[in-house]
């Protein structure tokens, strides 16, 4: 009998994380898919920069960073719906990553690789400089409390470190639930060099076309909760 594979986050050591490491437990059906299909999505913290992304995916094709993408329903949305783009998801919850690689592998997608690691960790290690056409952040914790703010993942050096990452012209784009955290992002990108509002005069996008609801954002909805999303390309 084969023994089970253990998936853990690959991280190295930090100060301050921006999320807290979930427990979670994984379903049969989500080892059992990790088991049999990660090698086939999996991208490696510990493997090194990446050269260029046609020897990733085997074709020249534009390419999609969504770091934290939870249960990653979203992401292979996008990816299916998507086929001329080559897509990339990080995230440290290791159910997740399961689900999403369930799916993928069920679903016949080749157009998507995941890292299981420290976001932070993988911009400064692997992505290559000018190589991203877009780089996704939706609903990132907010840490409410002051004291905690210092651990919100959008600050100065994140930033200056996702327009290394993007083409010229190349796109950034947020998305929030929570209004004060909405209004600290365009502070912040306010005072970030080399990028363009893409709303103009206004503060906030309408949610682009390419951006799923998800389940999350509808039960919000439901609620009578707002969606703040920004849009910003690089200039």
């Amino acid at each position: 009998m084969t023994e089970a594979i253990s998936f853990r986050p690959e991280y190295k050591k930090k100060s301050i994380r921006s999320y807290v490491l979930r427990s979670g437990r994984m379903t049969e059906g989500q080892q059992r898919a990790l088991e049999q299909h990660w090698p086939r999505f999996r991208l490696s913290l510990f493997a090194g920069p990446i050269t260029d992304w046609p020897s990733v995916f085997g074709r020249e094709a534009p390419v999609v960073l969504e770091i934290g993408f939870g249960m990653g329903d979203s992401l292979l949305a996008m990816a299916q719906s998507e086929p001329d783009i080559d897509f990339v998801g990080i995230e440290v919850y290791p159910p997740g990553a399961g689900r999403l690689v369930s799916r993928a592998a069920e679903l016949g997608v080749t157009n998507l690789r995941i890292y299981l690691a420290d976001a932070m960790d993988v911009l400064d290690d692997c992505i290559p400089s000018g190589s991203l056409d877009r780089v996704q952040l939706y609903f990132p914790d907010p840490w409410h409390k002051k004291k905690h703010n210092k651990r919100r993942i959008v600050q100065q050096a994140f930033v200056e470190k996702i327009r290394s990452k993007l083409v010229a012209g190349g796109q950034f784009h947020m998305a929030t639930d929570w209004q004060p955290y909405a209004e600290y992002m365009t502070e912040v990108m306010a005072e970030a060099e080399g990028f363009d509002n893409l709303a103009g005069e206004a503060i906030y996008s309408p949610r682009p076309d390419f951006r799923p609801v998800t389940k999350f954002e509808k039960r919000g909805q439901r609620l009578g909760h707002g969606v703040w999303d920004l849009l910003y390309s690089r200039l």
